[in-house]
């Protein structure tokens, strides 16, 4: 007699994106930044670890975020393999809090001032965390539900948002088997049964 069926879903963050991370910006400058960031591709000339590319192979399910560096990320992993990016994987907002233009930061260090703030709530009209932590949710049901019906799956979407599916699936009893961290092409996989 065999017991309940592995369930095993494999969070992938996109490769490095093509823009500059190497600038000084306000944070007007940095809200332009991220606009063209969300709007870019990884650089030419990356390769996903073999690893990855055999996971991809084995993978009964397929999920992409929208946005187009996971987009080329994800036909770097698994080829001409179809598959139909999903708004549900996008990256968590990064709105900038409104400091004067004396203060620059690189943006890295935007990131982290950006997400420290929409943390604790500010927004500017974007999704909120509480708003995202359900979309991250879902998600997980999401891929638990395809892990379920047609054994491993991948999805190639982001770093922030990935963390926080990555909550949601060990709130539904999954271990986390193998972590990368959330470096690019970086892989976190969890496990259950």
């Amino acid at each position: 007699m065999n017991g309940p069926a592995r369930r095993v879903i494999a969070l992938v963050r996109h490769g490095e994106p093509a823009l500059s991370r190497k600038v000084s910006l306000t944070s007007s400058g940095y809200r332009d930044w991220w606009a063209t960031y969300e709007e870019g591709g990884i650089l030419t000339d990356q390769s996903p670890p073999d690893s990855l590319k055999a996971y991809g192979a084995k993978a009964g399910s397929l999920f992409v975020s929208t946005r187009r560096r996971a987009i080329e990320t994800a036909r770097a992993i698994v080829g001409e393999r179809p598959f139909t990016p999903d708004p549900l994987f996008i990256e968590a907002p990064l709105p900038p809090p409104p400091l004067p233009d004396f203060m620059t930061f690189t943006p890295p260090y935007w990131g982290v001032i950006a997400r420290t703030a929409w943390w604790f709530g500010y927004g500017e009209g974007d999704e909120t965390r509480p708003q995202a932590e359900v979309r991250a949710s879902h998600a997980a049901e999401t891929l638990d539900a395809a892990a379920a019906e047609s054994g491993p799956v991948l999805l190639v979407a982001h770093g922030y948002f990935n963390n926080m599916i990555g909550n949601a699936l060990k709130r539904q009893g999954y271990r986390l088997t193998e972590d990368q961290g959330f470096k690019y092409w970086a892989t976190r996989r969890f496990e259950r049964t």
